[in-house]
């Protein structure tokens, strides 16, 4: 990527620090699938900790730690309940279904965010020719409500309906952190209500790649077996651990710039004419917004800012998405804000 573009399509595009770099060469390796690799294991206890949980795995991606805890919470043939817009429903290729043999059953959220009501009327009834309903799945910050972020209170209303039923709650936490630090409170606050989680070091937190899943010792070694399972069973993985290590214990705080950032650019778009935003619903790093009041499609929008080396993603015919972290700074936002207004000129004028 060139060094004049302004990258906003994901926080996915970080690259590790220098002090992750660091940590890489340096780090203590043995080999993961023996439990032996040092730094694998102090990362996993560090994780485990600062989610009050009992244990957790090292898993290669988010999509892979969504997979191998749906399969750890179930057995196939189970039905799931899912957000109609969730990650694992709408991007991770149909995995659920295709590889773990789950069904799933989706509620449309409110901003992300399902009503305990609708998750209970969702649970299918004992009977020989339903699947039977073992999980109900949350996720925290929603990526296709625009990165809002699911509050303890509500998390514990779906906690007590999965209780009451038997059922156990997970969460697709790729970005946990980020609503944990848009909330002001401890992470933990936001997990306790949780059976267990997964969350993601290669997002906002800055490293090259890998995901934690979080739960219990009997949880995390089922889970141990289907990562082997999926050819997840990484040896000398300490070279991902270490920058993970890094990120737990210094780029967490930092997100909070990321969120000030979205902001400044959500209330610029605000005060352009022709583009539509819900500022309530930028609560962490994404900013999403309709051009459709411009007479052109979001894909084409999309590539008009790209010609002046502003990077985004079109998210629907309409709703473009932004995304704010690490490598984006105040200044990246005025020139982001200076190209789309170039763009929507040019529209107006027919250029």
């Amino acid at each position: 990527m060139g060094k004049n573009m302004i990258d906003l399509r994901s926080d996915t595009v970080t690259i590790p620090t220098d002090e992750m770099l660091e940590a890489i060469r340096h780090a203590e390796l043995g080999d993961d699938v023996f439990g032996e690799d040092p730094t694998v294991n102090r990362l996993e206890k560090m994780a485990a900790d600062k989610m009050g949980k009992e244990a957790a795995l090292l898993v290669t991606s988010g999509t892979q730690a969504n997979l191998v805890s749906l399969m750890s919470n179930t057995k196939r043939g189970d039905a799931v309940i899912l957000e109609a817009e969730s990650h694992v429903f709408y991007y991770e290729v149909g995995g659920l279904s295709a590889i773990g043999g789950l069904v799933p059953v989706t509620v449309r959220g409110n901003m992300g965010v399902m009503d305990p009501r609708d998750v209970e009327a969702a649970i299918r009834p004992k009977d020989i020719h339903l699947p039977e309903t073992t999980l109900i799945a949350i996720e925290n910050t929603h990526n296709r409500a625009g990165g809002t972020v699911v509050k303890p209170e509500q998390i514990r209303a779906i906690g007590d309906v999965a209780k009451s039923h038997g059922l156990k709650l997970y969460m697709d936490g790729a970005r946990i952190f980020n609503a944990a630090v848009a909330l002001r409170t401890d992470v933990k606050n936001l997990t306790r209500p949780v059976d267990n989680l997964m969350f993601c070091l290669s997002k906002g937190l800055s490293c090259p790649v890998g995901s934690l899943v979080v739960g219990d010792h009997d949880f995390i070694e089922k889970a141990r077996r289907i990562r082997k399972m999926l050819g997840g069973g990484m040896r000398q993985a300490g070279i991902i651990a270490a920058p993970g290590i890094v990120a737990l214990e210094k780029m967490i705080d930092r997100l909070e710039e990321d969120h000030r950032n979205a902001r400044l650019l959500a209330e610029g778009l605000s005060e352009v004419e022709g583009i539509k935003i819900s500022l309530e619903n930028v609560q962490t790093n994404m900013v999403k917004f309709d051009v459709s009041g411009l007479g052109v499609t979001a894909g084409e929008f999309v590539e008009l800012l790209g010609k002046w080396g502003v990077l985004s993603l079109p998210f629907s015919e309409s709703d473009i998405r932004m995304v704010t972290h690490r490598g984006i700074g105040k200044d990246d936002v005025y020139e982001a804000l200076e190209v789309i207004r170039r763009v929507v000129s040019e529209i107006k004028c027919g250029v």
